[in-house]
């Protein structure tokens, strides 16, 4: 078949359309064949409104969503001269097309220039404010921006550096909550599924990259539309990743549906990687709860008496004084085919074997010489008395888990009973281990989502946010003893990752930072009315409604300092694992910072550099201040510049006075040159601890961005 094809295309003498069919060829001969098979739709245009409309751009009509692509052959007073160059599907047109096509003249007002994906494009982020009340505490970052493209500028900042990512992404239920190259997706069009998948590989590929090999967790939450796409989605990417599916319960109400279920519940897959290891969750409640004593007879039939789990060892008599109705001892194991009435018996004691109550006899939970030692300890106690049945008394013990609680003071011995037993509880209730079907009050998405949100921004709405609790019982499950990690969230939305966050460092004291990125979209009835009006993507009274502008700021900034927008203290008490009131804030760094796009005909790194300094601090830690504009009073460049965190050779021939003024606090080091042997050298005059990284002068070889294909 491929020969054929191959001859067919021979014969085709339009060299241009000979191309084209060879390169849909050769993408079709790519798919898979195998695995989950989705229509690998042409991805995402990017729109650049801060670019100047001029000869050579490529652009597309400002107020269409679905615009086609067009080329500007010229601008002259306000006017742009523009030739059709793609179809809104992103196809070219054919020959046929292109000659049969006019150009068109449209006010440079009425045009958008575009990228296309594979484009480069040059990206920088744009300061836009912080809040400041965590002293010496590195900063979480919140990104205004296209996720796509900052997960591509992230590549420079935290490559294979992120502990866990936390992701709440769009979940294609056809009601108009994404979109796809600028148009709202809804349950009218057949490619969607196609489309969302498509979406996601892309960034869930530079996710991956993002992600700390060694030590790290994805936490992606779906619903039954997309969960098993999503499932085979995560398998065919993540290869080799340990994958489970958790159910949880995030609205025991249940959200009616016409003609359909109830929706109760959504679920969370967690991946993980490298040696990560899955931590407790949080108790249910902070009241104290006891110790769990378990039955001392083994309960699996596989463990019945002869079977290989205990053998003859662990079927042997607990003695029971039966007037002090306390265990006195444990007598020889017997061997299998010797008749348990035929043990020896102790002079007033009853002599108690692990047997259920239909007679089948058992083995004990451990080895006579590990029964003696616990009952010592106090781990051992007698339970309810039997007469006639076949086990006369009910022995219980503690397990490893409760007894290392106890031993360690995560459990509190209160006292002891009659029998010498210890009385113990957790005082602020016990973590256990996750299971993969959660049903908690604290995940109730209407009260601890919803209802909190209006606590912290009263009359701004945002749809389905996630609960504070469920999100914080994920994030601890996967960087809990991890007081340093990175937490990314390139579907930031409300917030809550950011101040779940926070509420994990308050609760242990912990340096964790988080990087939340949102763009700043309406929704698609906030669109509509605003378009009634006459606005548009751009206009001030359009993007004050936006995700980033309306919610995801003003949340994170609420939660962080205690007020609400207008000043107010937040109303309310946080609850379950640290509960203190709403007002008190929390003792965190934030900087709220913009993506941008740089005009490629106008950067240097002279003219570039306060774009890309947030990017620099970023990489060194998002610690202390921004090194941006460095320039000395006269308004020229200085040579040099250092932070305690970091620094910037800006003139490789001081390098001498640079390593000399070395703060000895500082991590890293960027040094701008062209220069290998230059860059290497100076490179072996800083310290071994420090992170040297090497600039290019020209800004665009360093951070070009957009190139790569899916």
């Amino acid at each position: 078949m491929a020969d054929e094809l191959d001859g067919l295309l021979g014969r085709v003498e339009d060299p241009a359309l000979r191309a084209d069919l060879r390169a849909h060829i050769d993408r079709l001969r790519a798919k898979r064949t195998f695995g989950l098979v989705f229509e690998s739709h042409l991805p995402e245009r990017v729109r650049l409104p801060e670019h100047p409309v001029r000869a050579g751009a490529k652009v597309a009509l400002r107020d269409d969503a679905a615009s086609a692509t067009y080329q500007v052959m010229n601008v002259r007073k306000g006017t742009a001269t523009i030739r059709k160059v793609r179809h809104p599907d992103g196809s070219k047109l054919t020959t046929e097309e292109v000659a049969a096509s006019d150009d068109e003249h449209l006010r440079v007002d009425e045009l958008v220039v575009i990228a296309d994906f594979g484009e480069p494009i040059y990206p920088g982020l744009r300061r836009l404010g912080s809040v400041d009340r965590g002293s010496d505490k590195p900063a979480h970052v919140v990104i205004k921006g296209e996720n796509h493209h900052v997960l591509e500028a992230l590549q420079f900042t935290h490559a294979g550096k992120v502990d866990c990512i936390y992701i709440d992404p769009p979940y294609n239920t056809g009601a108009r909550d994404w979109k796809y190259d600028n148009n709202y997706v809804d349950d009218t069009d057949a490619y969607r599924h196609s489309k969302w998948l498509a979406f996601m590989e892309r960034r869930l590929l530079l996710a991956k990259e993002l992600l700390n090999p060694e030590r790290s967790v994805l936490i992606v939450t779906i619903d039954e539309k997309e969960v098993h796409r999503l499932g085979l989605l995560l398998d065919q990417t993540f290869a080799g990743s340990r994958t489970q599916m958790v159910s949880s319960v995030i609205n025991p109400a249940g959200t009616g549906r016409k003609s359909e279920f109830s929706r109760t519940n959504e679920y969370l897959f967690f991946l993980q990687f490298g040696e990560v290891t899955i931590q407790p969750m949080a108790p249910d409640s902070d009241e104290s709860v006891p110790v769990e004593w378990e039955p001392f007879r083994r309960r699996d039939l596989e463990s019945r008496r002869g079977t290989s789990k205990g053998g003859r060892s662990q079927f042997y008599p607990v003695y029971v004084d039966i007037e002090s109705r306390q265990i006195v001892g444990t007598g020889d194991p017997l061997p299998s085919d010797k008749d348990r009435r035929e043990a020896p018996e102790r002079p007033g004691c009853a002599s108690v074997f692990p047997v259920r109550e239909d007679g089948t006899e058992m083995n004990w939970a451990l080895t006579r010489e590990a029964f003696e030692q616990r009952l010592q300890n106090g781990y051992v106690r007698l339970g309810r008395h039997q007469p006639g049945g076949h086990q006369e008394y009910v022995v219980s013990y503690l397990r490893t888990g409760p007894i290392a609680d106890i031993e360690e003071g995560r459990a509190i011995v209160t006292g002891r009973n009659d029998d010498g037993s210890v009385i113990a509880r957790y005082p602020t209730g016990k973590r256990r281990m996750p299971l993969t079907q959660w049903d908690f009050a604290s995940h109730d998405a209407q009260r601890y989502g919803t209802t909190l949100l209006n606590a912290l921004i009263p009359n701004q709405r945002f749809p389905f946010p996630k609960s504070l609790y469920a999100v914080e019982d994920s994030l601890r499950i996967a960087v809990g003893e991890y007081p340093e990690a990175v937490v990314l969230d390139f579907f930031g939305g409300s917030g809550t990752t950011a101040h779940a966050v926070a509420r994990l460092n308050r609760e242990d004291g912990g340096r964790r930072r988080s990087i939340c990125v949102t763009n700043n979209e309406v929704s698609a009835s906030e669109a509509g009315s605003l378009r009634k009006q006459g606005y548009r993507p751009g206009d001030p009274e359009w993007e004050a409604l936006g995700i980033f502008e309306h919610i995801t700021r003003p949340r994170i900034t609420a939660a962080v300092t205690g007020l609400t927008p207008d000043g107010q203290p937040v109303k309310g008490d946080y609850k379950f694992t640290d509960e203190f009131p709403m007002a008190e804030g929390f003792d965190e760094n934030v900087e709220f910072v913009e993506l941008t796009y740089q005009d490629p005909d106008d950067v240097e790194l002279d003219l570039a550099f306060e774009a890309i300094g947030p990017l620099l601090w970023m990489r060194a830690g998002s610690r202390g201040p921004v090194i941006d504009a460095c320039l000395d009073p006269a308004g020229r460049r200085k040579p040099y510049t250092w932070t305690e965190q970091y620094g910037v050779l800006f003139n490789a021939d001081r390098w001498r006075v640079f390593v000399e003024n070395l703060p000895a606090t500082a991590t890293t080091a960027f040094v701008v040159t062209d220069s290998q042997a230059t860059f290497a050298g100076i490179s072996a005059e800083l310290p071994g601890h420090l992170d040297v990284i090497r600039l290019y002068e020209n800004y665009l070889t360093t951070f070009r961005i957009n190139e790569g294909l899916v």
